[in-house]
């Protein structure tokens, strides 16, 4: 069973009202505003990045 290579994560939710530590996260994975989509490299760092902000995000693996 080999790991996906990479994770596209979709902001689902508004990052207004949240936590200053959850809104540099997702600066951090490349997010702005909702509806927008990045493909981060399925690290453990990145997975951890994710984990914080999982109620505000949508993650699809990448195969390929």
């Amino acid at each position: 069973m080999s790991a996906a290579k990479k994770l596209r994560v979709t902001q689902v939710r508004s990052q207004i009202g949240r936590a200053a530590h959850q809104r540099r996260v997702l600066l951090g994975l490349g997010l702005r505003r909702c509806q927008t989509s990045v493909e981060v490299d399925n690290t453990p760092a990145f997975r951890g990045m994710i984990k914080k902000v999982i109620h505000l995000v949508k993650v699809e693996e990448i195969h390929g």
